[in-house]
């Protein structure tokens, strides 16, 4: 997936699709995480979340790792603290060495498969202080019922669109609740909107 030709207009496509519905969901706990102090962001793109972020904790060191090269241009430019590392690079490959008390994915976790995530979460973790946490922001899907149809088509045209800007490969949502559970995590708060179309959950190791 190369987000490279869409970072430039990202902001609007989501605005267009959603209105600021993304982006609250990223800010939902931001006050809850505020006291972490060495994070690693996923992800981010443009740096929206990072932006907030620093602002209420500027003292704490952050790794943003993206993949795209221009999404983590826009993100310096909005982004000016020098506690802030941003890294151009793959998170299934990318060389870590911190210890993170706090592990950040809002709308990336949808950009892989079950079994991408289950390689993912355990090299991830291996990197978490005891009684980290992970915050994130995902799409999902409701219940039953005219929403669940109405979630389905939606999401089928979503990945239809990046497939085509992007080259993303991945078709459907992936069972991340499971992973996480697997590897050890345990959901501690969480809030949907729209029926659970949209979710964002604060995961906890245990």
């Amino acid at each position: 997936m190369n987000c490279d030709p869409i970072a430039r207009w990202y902001r609007y496509f989501e605005y267009l699709a959603f209105g600021r519905a993304l982006q609250r969901r990223r800010l939902e706990f931001l006050d809850d995480v505020a006291d972490a102090r060495n994070v690693l962001i996923l992800g981010d793109g443009d740096g929206r979340f990072t932006a907030e972020f620093v602002n209420r904790n500027p003292q704490a060191i952050v790794d943003s790792v993206d993949s795209s090269e221009r999404m983590l241009q826009l993100a310096q430019r909005r982004v000016r603290n020098p506690n802030v590392r941003f890294r151009l690079g793959d998170a299934r490959t990318i060389p870590l060495s911190g210890k993170y008390d706090l592990i950040v994915t809002h709308f990336f976790l949808d950009c892989f498969t079950d079994s991408d995530l289950n390689a993912l979460l355990p090299r991830i973790s291996g990197h978490c202080e005891p009684d980290a946490r992970w915050v994130v922001s995902e799409f999902g899907l409701p219940i039953s019922g005219v929403a669940q149809v109405f979630a389905k088509m939606l999401i089928r045209l979503m990945y239809f669109f990046f497939r085509l800007m992007t080259g993303l490969t991945v078709t459907q949502l992936p069972n991340y609740s499971a992973a996480f559970a697997r590897h050890g995590f345990r959901v501690v708060r969480e809030h949907t909107l729209l029926r659970g179309l949209l979710v964002s959950q604060i995961w906890k190791q245990q």
